[in-house]
């Protein structure tokens, strides 16, 4: 089973365009259209599924690069989503908890790169001191 990317689609791409374009690769199980939660509307990517891999590679082959709806489609196998990723790449609220520091505790005023994003450290040499960032 491989679930493939479509990515560079026209917004006006349906699931049934996408399925005639990938099934004379092979048999496809699923077809899934992004859209944005608030309008609605198709944000221009896709997912196929495709049971077969052979056939799925075929289709990577055949379709990376082809034009269609004025674009040039980009086709490869999906990656699987990390579990950092959210909303602009963001890990979970804006906190990156692998810097150390606890937001409850207040370590974002202890100077070093443990404690929390922002650190006067960095900014010493500079001739303008940076503002405290807006929580």
């Amino acid at each position: 089973m491989k679930n493939l990317f479509v990515g560079n689609m026209s917004f006006q791409t349906t699931e049934t365009d996408l399925r005639a374009l990938f099934e004379p690769f092979g048999q496809i199980s699923r077809v899934h259209i992004a859209t944005d939660r608030e309008t609605g509307r198709a944000r221009g990517f896709a997912f196929v599924e495709m049971p077969n891999d052979a056939e799925a590679a075929k289709a990577i082959a055949g379709l990376d690069g082809k034009e269609v709806g004025g674009r040039n489609l980009k086709v490869n196998e999906a990656r699987p989503k990390s579990a950092s990723s959210g909303p602009r790449g963001g890990g979970g609220g804006g906190y990156d908890r692998d810097r150390g520091g606890d937001r409850d505790r207040g370590d974002r005023g202890r100077g070093g790169k443990q404690g929390g994003r922002f650190s006067n450290e960095d900014y010493r040499d500079s001739a303008r001191q940076p503002r405290e960032p807006r929580w």
